[in-house]
């Protein structure tokens, strides 16, 4: 497979190619409401030109290909990219760009809708503003949005014992001040989608949906294991690591429920 730009990457973003094919199976997709929600701000149809910044798994594809719009999707990483043309081969509009989004040359003015999942963090905030405002058609739209997982709030016993292996190997390995975990709420959403507003951007909007997603034990190492900052630890202690959860999981019932909120951010371009 083709070797994603590792070298070329600032951040911990290069990690989660390294594991594209379990990225793809155990990270979560979209609920349908939150589509309906992007449809009703923007009506998307074979006349769309559509750009996916950070496609990764193409969690966040497939409702969109179904309009019949082109859908130009940008990923840094080469086994994601190879992923996606994939399994997305049945849709002829459909394109990967293996590159950093920076780098890729777009028309100013031609797009109806750039939308990202789960990645424009990555980019930096002006840079990537900027180049997405450019992109934009006038009346173009902005849609950004993100899954934040929260800790099983139905069983604390099993969060107090994962949350003493983090202290002792993940915040450990990475030198930093354990953190007390808090839900993603609606002030942090907004607060997130008035960004967009620094840039030019106008009629900006967010919206949350709520769901929960249940693993067993081997399951949830899986899960784990797909997270940039668990990959990029020293392999043997990430192995002890992960054991020491999936042993918890399994004293303490089996499963593990997560908790997930779902923030949209819809901004458009005047």
């Amino acid at each position: 497979m083709q070797e994603p730009f590792y070298k070329d990457l600032l951040g911990l973003e290069w990690t989660f190619d390294t594991v594209a094919s379990t990225y793809e199976k155990i990270r979560p997709g979209y609920v349908d409401e939150l589509y309906q929600t992007i449809f009703k701000y923007i009506p998307i149809s074979e006349a769309s030109n559509v750009v996916e910044v950070g496609i990764g798994g193409g969690q966040a594809t497939l409702p969109i290909l179904r309009t019949g719009c082109k859908l130009t999707a940008v990923e840094c990483g080469g086994n994601f990219s190879e992923l996606c043309r994939e399994k997305f081969k049945g849709f002829p509009r459909f394109s990967v760009v293996t590159n950093k989004f920076e780098n890729v040359a777009f028309e100013s003015g031609s797009c109806d809708l750039v939308y990202s999942a789960s990645a424009f963090h990555w980019i930096p905030e002006e840079v990537g503003y900027q180049k997405v405002f450019a992109m934009l058609k006038r009346g173009g739209v902005f849609a950004r949005f993100a899954n934040h997982p929260y800790r099983d709030k139905g069983n604390p016993l099993l969060a107090k014992e994962i949350d003493k292996l983090y202290a002792v190997y993940y915040y450990k390995f990475h030198n930093k001040k354990q953190e007390i975990l808090q839900e993603y709420d609606a002030e942090q959403a907004k607060n997130g989608a008035m960004k967009a507003e620094k840039y030019g951007f106008e009629d900006i909007r967010y919206a949350l949906f709520y769901g929960t997603r249940t693993f067993s034990a081997k399951e949830y190492r899986m899960l784990l294991g797909t997270y940039s900052d668990h990959i990029a630890m020293e392999e043997t202690l990430r192995t002890e690591f992960y054991s020491k959860i999936e042993e918890a999981i399994n004293r303490y019932g089996g499963e593990i429920t997560i908790y997930d909120t779902i923030d949209l951010q819809l901004a458009r371009k005047p």
